[in-house]
């Protein structure tokens, strides 16, 4: 007999883990070949001063100039890794 759902409650979905995240988890690792993790660190953090100095400091957006910072940060090196484009 199939189960029925009752009126008003949404459906429960599981989802593998979002490619988006496993790509970050791989290119992480792959950054620690040729940056260590002290010299990302100080990226990230001059990154993230520059967008804060940029919003003249207001309080309340540290974690999301931070996170802004390390994608832009984590972009710049895999760029840098990657061969050229022909």
């Amino acid at each position: 007999m199939p189960h029925e759902k009752t009126p008003g409650s949404p459906p429960v979905k599981t989802r593998a883990p979002r490619k988006a995240a496993v790509q970050a988890i791989k290119s992480a690792i792959s950054f620690s070949s040729f940056v260590g993790p002290e010299k990302r660190a100080a990226l990230i953090a001059e990154a993230a001063y520059f967008r804060a100095e940029k919003r003249g400091f207001a309080p309340g957006h540290e974690t999301e100039d931070w996170l802004a910072a390390e994608r832009e940060v984590d972009a710049a090196l895999m760029r840098a890794k990657s061969p050229p484009r022909v």
